[in-house]
């Protein structure tokens, strides 16, 4: 497969190089210091969170798309992703965006055409270390959960079962969702009130720290399930609406002070953080006001 991963962040890295390993010819475009450090290091900086051993994985790195590709992975910030769009309006290929989105798939496709677009979420993560990943261990996160991925309309098409069975062939476990557009506002619905909370007490493990900050923001995630009207995607997070508010806040403040919660993006108070949650937090709005 010809592939370009745009976007060089946490989650962008790791998938170019797990895809290079597995013998595709991938391309992966970054810009700035990000640019500058991957030509400087000739390749992807991978270290396991909380290890010393740092590997270098030599995916090539571009600044600007090629022609064309067999497959165009976006793995950006939601706020970001009205330049990706822009710039790939005249490159030629199925485009997979693998990103937080709750805006639908009809905006994606506004510039590059509907047909070409897919939906995703990436099932892996980690931080930034200078100019190292430092990731969950990819094998262990994607034996329990799958990277789901999916058509706009649901249906099961050859592209959709070619691009599983690739990713499944490369070791990334991965599953065809066939309401990938509703398991994305519902993940929205959930990963705002939680990311906003995370950044105004300072960190995951602070927001742990404080069961009234939880409970709140579990009462905003649960405000924005039932403004849905429908059962949510997937359903696991019908647990959120039913199970007993004080079991919830034990159960998310244990996960908050996990190293899970302490080597994700939830770690990140960046700009780029705010300007994301932002984005998202006005998708949110939109779409639940015009379901009402």
């Amino acid at each position: 497969m010809k592939l370009l991963v745009y976007g060089a962040g946490v989650c962008g890295s790791l998938f170019a190089a797990r895809m290079h390993e597995a013998g595709h010819d991938v391309s992966l475009l970054a810009r700035g210091e990000r640019l500058a450090a991957l030509r400087l290091h000739g390749g992807v900086l991978r270290a396991e969170a909380g290890g010393t051993a740092v590997e270098r994985v030599p995916v090539p790195v571009v600044e600007r798309p090629g022609d064309a590709y067999d497959l165009i992975a976006v793995l950006v910030r939601t706020h970001q992703v009205d330049a990706v769009r822009e710039s790939l309006a005249g490159v030629a290929g199925d485009v997979l965006f693998l990103l937080n989105w709750a805006a639908g798939a009809g905006e994606l496709g506004g510039t590059i055409g509907r047909e070409r677009v897919l939906l995703g979420f990436p099932a892996f993560g980690g931080t930034m270390d200078g100019d190292v990943v430092r990731h969950r261990r990819a094998d262990r996160i994607t034996r329990r959960v799958a990277m789901p991925v999916g058509e706009p309309d649901g249906r099961t098409t050859p592209r959709l079962e070619r691009i599983v069975e690739t990713f499944r062939a490369a070791g990334i476990g991965t599953r065809a969702e066939p309401r990938m557009d509703a398991w994305l506002r519902t993940h929205a619905d959930f990963e705002v009130p939680l990311g906003q909370a995370v950044h105004a007490a300072g960190g995951p493990v602070e927001l742990a720290a404080d069961p009234d900050a939880v409970r709140a923001m579990l009462h905003q995630v649960r405000r924005n399930l039932a403004a849905r009207g429908t059962a949510p995607v997937p359903r696991a997070f019908t647990a959120l609406r039913v199970l007993p508010q004080g079991l919830l806040v034990a159960l998310l403040r244990r996960f908050l002070r996990s190293p899970t919660a302490v080597h994700s993006g939830l770690s990140d108070r960046s700009p780029a953080t705010t300007a994301e949650l932002d984005r998202l937090a006005a998708q949110l709005h939109a779409t639940t006001d015009t379901s009402r």
